[in-house]
């Protein structure tokens, strides 16, 4: 399955458009994430458990999208972007959104 950014694919020949797809994910950051990310902010760097938070929710979230994709009878998706939002009342919940065409390239 092929997955771009760009609205077409170099040297491929979108033959069909089989829709928009979306891949979504919903995921908690536990209390042990929480309380490391805090020190960090407190003495300064990167933070890891968050980061890691992040990439698995993009990796999830792409992964779905492409699954809808071939379910639709597509072999590529084009324009693809990835959205993140916090969500819950102490906004302790990552959602992460990938959405594109669905297309069949030949």
């Amino acid at each position: 399955m092929i997955v771009s950014t760009t609205p077409a694919l170099e040297g491929k020949r979108i033959i069909e458009y089989k829709g928009i797809v979306f891949g979504e994910v919903v995921s908690g950051v536990d209390f042990v994430k929480d309380f490391a990310a805090g020190l960090t902010n407190f003495f300064g760097g990167r933070s890891n458990s968050y980061e890691g938070e992040l990439i698995e929710g993009r990796e999830n979230a792409i992964e779905e999208m492409k699954h809808r994709a071939v379910q639709m009878g597509a072999n590529a998706v084009v324009g693809v972007d990835v959205d993140y939002e916090v969500l819950g009342s102490a906004n302790n919940m990552l959602m992460v959104i990938a959405s594109g065409t669905a297309v069949v390239v030949e």
